[in-house]
């Protein structure tokens, strides 16, 4: 089993990631020995989901990866209604 995951950073910066060991992963996320996440004091972990394979966690994280700030919210916040409406194709602008 896999994960894809959102952290927040400095209050700031969301970023997306996976692993097939989330507390190890985040415990190195914290102690500053994620390359991307080092220079953050502040990191929350605010959304995870459950993949059935690497590939397809990693298929998900390059698409969140992708996304806006305000499709990563309405995704964080659950709200689908939102979501859809910022979806390519939909008619919505930001």
């Amino acid at each position: 089993m896999w994960y894809v995951y959102i952290l927040f950073c400095d209050q700031k910066i969301y970023y997306v990631g996976s692993t097939n060991v989330p507390p190890r992963r985040l415990d190195q996320h914290l102690k500053k020995q994620s390359a991307y996440t080092s220079k953050f004091s502040d990191i929350k972990l605010l959304h995870t989901e459950i993949m059935p394979s690497r590939a397809e966690a990693m298929k998900r994280e390059k698409q969140l990866k992708k996304w806006s700030t305000a499709k990563k919210k309405a995704l964080i916040a659950g709200d689908k209604v939102l979501l859809v409406k910022l979806s390519k194709g939909r008619g919505f602008v930001e």
